[in-house]
């Protein structure tokens, strides 16, 4: 009997990431013909309520939204359900608590790649957003690991999610890209030595090219374990 599994994805955060996530796994899927791609059940709904603003106290509660779109996700047949958004797992017990399914982290996912990817020592350029940031998602996960981070300043955090805005709204210009990679720079010239690339709109501009370092998108960590679930190639 084949091991395949459905695979559901939240999506909407925003609706662009969530097309890159699916063109990602059909990138990393060792695939010769149609039937040898990944099954995806996706809801790419934009009308999930604001993280960015829900972090800030304002606006609904997108959890609500998320752990709905699980749910529905699971009743159409998804086998195991991840979600292209990074702030999102903030609400990740409300996803949780809404199936009976496995949920994939994104957060999981990142960090364990960076530590696959470099040495013990090697300090981790964070690149994220303020609601992110603030968080703490990424913070906690490497201090568990017990790896050094590199983190933004408030500066550079507002300066990335005015970029990240410009994104959103179609702007993928190489004044946007140049402008994110800077950042990035100011990250390496204080010291780290692989960047994760934490949230799902950067790379629709930045690519691993770009830099001297390891440069992890979260994107494309979640969508090559994603693709060893659902082929039967990894376990839960």
């Amino acid at each position: 009997m084949s091991t395949d599994k459905v695979v559901g994805i939240i999506g909407g955060m925003g609706p662009e990431a969530t097309v890159d996530f699916m063109s990602r796994i059909l990138l990393a899927t060792p695939a010769v013909k149609d039937q040898d791609h990944v099954r995806m059940i996706v809801e790419n709904n934009p009308r999930i309520p604001s993280r960015q603003a829900a972090m800030k106290g304002e606006g609904k509660d997108p959890g609500i939204a998320i752990a709905a779109i699980a749910t529905r996700l699971e009743v159409a047949g998804a086998d195991f359900l991840v979600m292209p958004c990074n702030l999102a797992h903030v609400w990740r017990s409300d996803i949780e608590s809404a199936i009976s399914v496995p949920f994939i982290s994104i957060i999981d996912q990142s960090v364990q790649l960076a530590l696959c990817q470099s040495s013990n020592d090697n300090a981790v350029g964070l690149m994220t957003t303020p609601g992110c940031f603030s968080a703490g998602l990424y913070q906690q996960a490497l201090a568990e690991a017990g790896r050094p981070v590199i983190l933004q300043t408030p500066n550079e955090l507002s300066t990335t999610m005015s970029l990240v805005e410009r994104i959103k709204s179609g702007d993928k210009s190489r004044e946007v890209a140049m402008g994110l990679r800077q950042l990035a720079d100011e990250l390496i010239k204080r010291g780290a030595k692989i960047l994760i690339a934490a949230c799902t709109e950067f790379p629709l501009v930045l690519n691993e090219s770009m830099f001297d370092v390891t440069f992890i998108t979260s994107t494309d960590a979640l969508a090559k374990k994603t693709v060893l679930l659902a082929l039967g190639g990894d376990r839960f």
